[in-house]
């Protein structure tokens, strides 16, 4: 692995595709066809999974024009996301079927789909993270601004400046709240690593323990710099929703999010290769954001994400 480290000027940024995520007790790194996940285990050795991307715009390729792009990044990640989740639980010994005897119905809930089990709670758990996204960030705000009607008059356009500033202070709230938890600030360690060991890599720099801790756990590119977008992109768009009736409002939110995903992954993309004023100030907030979902990791987990990064460049070097 030592011959894939870049030597040369650590100030000059190398643009790079490659992402990831925080999972339980692990990081993924995901290129442009495979992705990576290394995972502690409860003897503290690392388990890594590796699985091939086939991207869908090899048979369509008209989803690589912009907008479809970010649409289809968009799905990509919620349903990968919530796989890797439930195998790093799995790894990590958090998911331990030997804690205990199944219950009757998980008994019969293995008799009756076998093998296809775990598809469908995988399948059941997406649905349910969206349908509790959609209650919390996109009908709630909505639900919320209708009583400030009375005061806006014939202003309707204010009321997308409203229901995104709700839904900016709802995500804010939630977040802060979930970041009490010892399990999350875990999880948040190791986003933390994840960001680092990008960072370093991006910077030409041999990826070791010691050159990833110095960098910055805060990073361009995030996924909650994306969701931050996602709302600053959907209280610009609303601003031209001009209607008042809630379920209308609503119906609109729904029909758009592919649209503001799309736009917000052209934005985050554009940050992501870029170092102006402008874009500064654009990342600023996604930024101000990961002082909170982002956390100092130890070398354990920086040696983590490493592992992960590695994996990822040996596979698509």
């Amino acid at each position: 692995m030592q011959k894939k480290s870049i030597e040369g000027n650590s100030c000059v940024v190398r643009p790079t595709s490659i992402g990831g995520q925080a999972v339980i007790e692990g990081v993924m790194m995901r290129g442009k066809r495979m992705y990576a996940m290394a995972v502690r285990k409860p003897d503290q050795g690392i388990e890594m999974v590796v699985e091939d991307i086939v991207p869908k715009s090899d048979k369509y390729p008209f989803l690589k024009w912009p907008i479809f792009r970010g649409i289809v990044a968009f799905v990509s990640s919620l349903t990968l996301g919530m796989k890797i989740l439930t195998k790093s639980a799995e790894i990590a010994g958090q998911d331990d079927p030997s804690d205990g005897e199944p219950s009757k119905f998980e008994k019969f809930l293995m008799d009756k789909f076998g093998d296809k089990l775990m598809d469908i709670m995988l399948t059941l758990s997406i649905v349910i993270s969206i349908a509790l996204s959609i209650l919390l960030f996109l009908f709630l705000p909505v639900w919320i601004c209708s009583f400030a009607n009375q005061f806006i008059g014939d202003n309707t356009w204010f009321l997308g400046v409203i229901e995104g500033i709700v839904k900016i202070l709802i995500f804010l709230g939630y977040t802060v709240l979930i970041s009490r938890s010892k399990e999350i600030q875990r999880v948040f360690s190791y986003h933390g690593a994840e960001h680092k060991t990008i960072s370093c890599f991006e910077h030409h720099e041999e990826l070791t323990v010691e050159n990833v801790r110095k960098h910055s756990r805060l990073h361009k590119r995030c996924g909650t710099s994306f969701l931050l977008i996602v709302m600053i992109m959907s209280m610009l768009v609303f601003m031209f929703v001009q209607t008042d009736v809630i379920w209308i409002r609503f119906g609109f939110k729904l029909l758009l999010i592919p649209l503001i995903a799309g736009l917000s992954y052209e934005v985050i993309k554009w940050a992501g290769n870029s170092d102006n004023p402008i874009v500064s100030l654009v990342s600023l907030p996604g930024l101000m954001m990961q002082k909170i979902t982002t956390k100092e990791p130890d070398d354990g987990q920086i040696e983590i994400a490493i592992a992960a990064m590695k994996e990822v460049l040996v596979h698509e070097s």
